[in-house]
């Protein structure tokens, strides 16, 4: 078979599969469903969520409806939640994924998360200080590798207050 041939049989074989494409037309709602869960317990969900911003891996990103579906690597920061009746919420969380389903759907998994108002700044500039002593101490390598992962969770929650 020449190369000719085989290449417009494949071409045929191909073009007989539909495709499935999302279009601007497929649009049922304008609200993202959303579930924010732990791994023992979901700490937020509601279906009237305008827009979601998350601190993802590969940088801040903002998820509104009808977003391509896509999986996210979430580095410790502030995930914003946007309802249109009830205005913004923020919850700090320290690393997981968030993944965009079809049909509007958000959800957020995450190792631990908490509203932000629930910390106090005293304590984390506290935590910090004692977790960045125990990564220059004389401990073991394994000891300071968790207290330097502990520094950068509080770093980071410690910039979200800031702001």
């Amino acid at each position: 078979m020449s190369s000719l041939r085989l290449i417009s049989s494949v071409v045929r074989r191909a073009t007989t599969f539909s495709i499935a494409r999302r279009g601007y037309a497929d649009a049922v709602s304008d609200k993202l469903k959303l579930s924010l869960a732990l791994p023992h317990k979901s700490i937020f969900t509601s279906q009237d969520v305008v827009q979601v911003n998350i601190p993802a891996e590969s940088g801040d990103m903002g998820i509104l409806s009808n977003h391509v579906p896509s999986i996210e690597a979430i580095r410790p920061g502030v995930v914003e939640v946007i309802e249109s009746n009830a205005g913004s919420q923020k919850f700090f969380v320290s690393g997981g994924f968030a993944t965009v389903h079809p049909n509007n759907k958000l959800t957020i998994n995450v190792v631990e998360g908490a509203p932000l108002e629930d910390f106090s700044i005293e304590a984390i500039r506290s935590n910090l200080a004692d977790a960045l002593k125990v990564a220059a101490g004389s401990g073991s390598e394994a000891e300071k590798m968790e207290a330097r992962v502990e520094a950068d969770v509080y770093e980071a929650l410690q910039h979200a207050l800031a702001k």
